[in-house]
């Protein structure tokens, strides 16, 4: 299983579990480097960093976290590095890392919520299933919970817009479904971008 990992996706694996490993050795480095709110210094929390937009996509709260996270990374990840290219796809991950952070504060400042840290890769995977659900639409995908198939297309769709209604309503809290959102528009907007910059190419 392991020799079909592709080699981006397997260092993108590694390094988000030896983080997790460091986190669990050194309890300290998770404050700094988590995802802080601006204003969240006043409140008594850690100052935001700009390093803070990618380091915090690389931290996890706990082994559950950890798992969903990197089973989603391992299941969707090296096909898409397969589509885009192995720079491409370490480029679209860390935008989409960056991308989930932008969004996640500009709700949270909009809306004057407590400011609180945010840690986990879950806005780059975001980012990969609306790759994934862009590129092979008509693909069946089966949910674990509850073991519905359905196609790529449609599962993308339902999902984005099951984050959206939990975001507007804040009914599960301790969860970034803003940040969810963030990673799927960044990928959205970095794959218009490219396929516009490929076409151009082939005139």
């Amino acid at each position: 299983m392991l020799d079909r990992i592709t080699p981006v996706n397997k260092a993108l694996l590694l390094a988000n579990i030896v983080v997790f490993g460091l986190q669990y050795l050194i309890p300290e480095i998770e404050g700094p480097l988590a995802l802080w709110p601006p204003q969240a210094a006043q409140y008594g929390g850690y100052a935001f960093h700009v390093w803070q937009l990618l380091t915090y996509g690389f931290l996890h709260g706990n082994g559950t976290h950890l798992f969903f996270n990197m089973f989603a990374l391992y299941m969707f990840g090296s096909e898409i590095e397969r589509l885009f290219g192995p720079k491409r796809y370490l480029i679209y991950y860390l935008w989409c890392v960056v991308g989930a952070a932008a969004m996640h504060l500009i709700i949270v400042t909009m809306s004057n919520l407590p400011p609180s840290p945010t840690v986990g890769a879950s806005g780059a995977v975001f980012g990969l299933l609306l790759a994934y659900g862009m590129a092979y639409p008509q693909r069946m995908l089966i949910l674990i919970f509850p073991p519905i198939p359905m196609r790529a297309w449609l599962f993308v769709t339902l999902y984005g817009l099951f984050e959206l209604y939990m975001g507007v309503t804040q009914t599960q809290q301790g969860v970034a479904h803003f940040a969810h959102l963030g990673g799927m528009a960044t990928g959205f907007v970095i794959i218009r971008y490219w396929r516009a910059i490929d076409r151009r190419r082939r005139r």
